[in-house]
């Protein structure tokens, strides 16, 4: 009788992940939402800053279950509320024309429910938005206590006026029943039209996979590849940016010590022809949340360089680097990149 409960209880739950699974479509349209009147100059020196924040929570006194740490959910809102406002105050302070944000959460059990993308579009007047999905999950049931219920993804802001926006799902490496509760990711493709010039500037934010075995990074690095070519073979302008998960090929990964988790390396034959690879070789843009790094030593601290930009060659980098904060509101550092479109008369 025992064994025939736990079945139809096993059972029971799996049916309902089934019916609630997030299932997104190969490519669909999303709002772009807010008011910035004016397109983009192209001779303009334009500001791109990317910054995964954690969903509010991973704070340097933060560890995570993922890689080895404890905690699964934060119970204290206003410490969330703390975060977002540090957060917010550094992105208010250095303006950027253009925002990438990943682990944004809209309604999740890790971030006390707070609705983070009403806040930042609250507090980042003046500028578009648009936000796409790649978790959303009713429930997750591992470990113990449970994740529970789970509604984020990225966003991209920016104070020029967007013609449109699109989210394009990557390739998931995971199987059922596994893939039901775990993340879909997908690029967030945003696209500014440019003043007095029949070029688009395409913005691409990401957050690629970070716990599969090698094969969901690359297959998504693949795609993502494609989907720049083709905007490049237009003749556009291209920036994808973001939480890469992996190492770029301009930077040195740094050194992984045993039992920690092990970012991967991009490669760069992916991307042929005279694309950028934009990345801090100096300073770290994440730390490891085996343990709260708040009072650690940071000489024998595990980091990481994972965040960063590709940029198509019609696109100059004039200056870029990674924001050392010390990791004070969120697991990652941005990284902020200046860039000057190439004259389209010389295209």
């Amino acid at each position: 009788m025992l064994f025939l409960i736990l079945f139809v209880l096993t059972a029971g739950f799996l049916g309902f992940l089934a019916l609630t699974e997030y299932r997104p479509a190969p490519r669909e349209p999303l709002e772009v939402a807010g008011g910035a009147a004016e397109s983009f100059a192209p001779d303009a020196p334009l500001t791109v800053m990317t910054w995964n924040i954690g969903f509010g929570a991973l704070d340097a006194g933060q560890d995570s279950f993922m890689v080895g740490g404890k905690t699964v959910k934060v119970s204290d809102a206003g410490l969330v509320r703390r975060n977002l406002n540090g957060i917010l105050a550094e992105i208010e302070a250095r303006r950027p024309d253009v925002m990438f944000l990943q682990e944004i959460d809209l309604d999740a059990s890790r971030s006390c429910h707070i609705d983070e993308l009403a806040l930042f579009r609250s507090r980042l007047t003046g500028a578009v938005s648009s936000f796409a999905r790649n978790f959303k999950v009713a429930f997750v049931p591992y470990p113990i206590p449970p994740l529970g219920k789970v509604d984020s993804g990225i966003a991209t802001f920016t104070r020029c006026a967007a013609a449109s926006a699109e989210r394009a799902q990557l390739p998931v490496p995971f199987s059922w029943p596994v893939r039901m509760v775990n993340l879909k990711r997908c690029a967030l493709v945003t696209r500014l039209p440019l003043r007095g010039c029949p070029r688009e500037l395409v913005l691409i934010n990401l957050h690629l996979e970070a716990f599969d075995d090698g094969a969901g990074r690359a297959a998504q690095t693949a795609m993502l590849a494609e989907l720049m070519a083709a905007e490049a073979e237009k003749g556009n302008y291209v920036v994808a940016g973001g939480d890469f998960n992996q190492t770029l090929p301009s930077a040195d990964p740094c050194p992984v010590r045993p039992g920690k988790w092990t970012p991967g390396q991009l490669d760069g034959d992916a991307f042929p022809g005279s694309w950028q690879f934009v990345m801090d070789g100096a300073a770290p843009t994440c730390r490891s949340l085996d343990r709260p790094y708040a009072g650690a030593d940071r000489e024998s601290f595990q980091f990481y360089r994972i965040d960063g930009f590709i940029v198509s060659g019609n696109v100059t980098v004039e200056r870029f680097a990674a924001a050392d904060l010390d990791f004070v509101h969120s697991d990652h550092n941005p990284v902020v990149m200046t860039i000057r479109l190439e004259d389209p008369r010389q295209g």
